[in-house]
Order: C-alpha cells, then structure tokens, then sequence
C-alpha cells in the first residue's frame, strides 16, 4: 500500500512539472517577438523595379506582418514565408540581377527554411523561431540595401554628368557673348 501510495504521489508532482512547463511554452509562444524595424526604404529607380516584381511586393507584405507578431503566429504561417522567399529567389527580374542581390535572396530562403524546420518541430524552441523571424526581417532589410546599392551613381558616372554641365555652361556662355556682341554691333 505504501509503494502504491509513493507512485501515486510522484505521479502527481510529475503532472505538476509538466503543466508549469507548458504554462511557460504557452507564455512564450504568445508573446509579440521584438522586431528592430530601422530599415531602409527603397530608392526612386529600385522602387520602380520592384514595383513590378510581385514576388518582392508579397514577400515585403509578409516581412511588414512580422512587426506585430507573435511566435505561434510565425510557426502557423512558417510554410507560407518559405514558400514566399522560394518564389522571390526564383523570379529574381534581369534588372536586379547581381551577386549580392542574389547573395541576400539565398540566405532570405535559408533563414525562411530553418524557420519552417523550427517550427514544424515536436517540441518547437520558440527562441530559436523568434531568432529566425528577427534575422528574416533583417536580411529582408540587407536586400533591400543591397538593391539600393544596384543604381547609386558611380564616381564616374559624377565626373561625366560634370563634364556634361560644365560643357553645356561654356556653350551657353558663348551663346550668350555672341548675342552681347551682335547687340553691340547692331
């Protein structure tokens, strides 16, 4: 009878444990993940790229909803963000095409990836989901940058746009000796 009564009692204290611990997992999983949302907005000419390349329109509305998110929001739509930065990589436009854009588009799908595999766990680790989702945003962010960085003008492109002022200065000003001369003539 006493045995009976010892597996009965650590019986108990062990349902104990387990119900705290769950406590704790559903506490974790529902709390907002803290995003850093400093980004960098895209520049004139990478906006008029992007804007016709719907795969980065989806994918850059998907990165926004991790902002206000929490980590079992992120788990049930894990699948969805790597099917989405999938398809971005695949449909990379001509125009952007250049081995750091697809540098960042490779480790967008890789981090989208683990995030799935993190959260299709038995017993999913809610920091290693919420890590994940915090270097998504990231890397979404570095893309951007480095599409950006695509259509900044090169310290040559400067030097002709230069060149090209100061000539078409000098042309006005004898345009407009010429005429000071034939009105004096005149």
């Amino acid at each position: 009878m006493l045995i009976l009564l010892c597996l009965a009692s650590c019986k108990s204290e062990a349902e104990d444990v387990q119900n705290t611990n769950d406590a704790k997992d559903t506490i974790s999983f529902d709390k907002k993940i803290a995003i850093d949302t400093r980004g960098f907005d895209l520049e004139p000419q990478a906006k008029k790229y992007a804007s016709n390349w719907l795969e980065f329109i989806t994918a850059q509305n998907e990165v926004r909803k991790l902002e206000n998110t929490t980590t079992r929001k992120v788990m049930d739509n894990a699948t969805a963000i790597s099917q989405i930065m999938n398809s971005l990589s695949i449909s990379l436009p001509d125009s952007l095409r250049a081995v750091p854009v697809e540098a960042r588009l490779n480790v967008l799908k890789t981090k989208a990836s683990l995030l799935e595999q993190y959260a299709k766990k038995q017993q999913p680790d809610a920091q290693a989901v919420n890590r994940t989702t915090q270097e998504i945003y990231l890397e979404f962010n570095n893309l951007k940058l480095q599409m950006n960085e695509l259509f900044l003008k090169t310290l040559e492109d400067f030097e002709k746009e230069l060149d090209e002022f100061e000539r078409m200065e000098r042309e006005m000003d004898s345009i407009s000796t010429e005429d000071t001369v034939e009105n004096i003539v005149s």
